[in-house]
């Protein structure tokens, strides 16, 4: 009887365990997009670092005048936390920056 119910018990907290989400899956994507440049940023892509293209404009129809910020949720149902940003500002202008970690990073900042 004490072996079934320790077996039972067991059974249960493995169950328990490989349901609890990991680290990376919980973590918060939040990212505080702030434009601290002198220029308009007119689209602003997050790609997870593993693809080989650039996903859809974030900002879609809005753009981000100097001096703005708004919070973006950077969360491709992946649970990766590794990301690549490409900031297109006013005129063309292009700032790419590779490997952020939106699991440890809160705000990022255009200059």
């Amino acid at each position: 009887m004490l072996r079934r119910l320790l077996a039972a018990s067991v059974i249960a907290l493995a169950a328990t365990v490989s349901l609890a989400p990991s680290s990376a899956e919980a973590a918060d994507r939040r990212v505080q997009l702030v434009n601290a440049s002198r220029t308009t940023v007119v689209s602003f892509h997050a790609s997870n670092s593993k693809r080989s293209s650039w996903e859809e404009d974030i900002l879609g129809n809005d753009v981000l005048e100097p001096g703005q910020s708004v919070t973006i949720n950077i969360d491709d149902g992946t649970g990766a936390c590794v990301f690549d940003f490409l900031t297109v500002l006013q005129g063309g202008q292009r700032i790419e920056r590779r490997g952020i970690n939106v699991c440890e990073v809160s705000t990022y900042t255009i200059r």
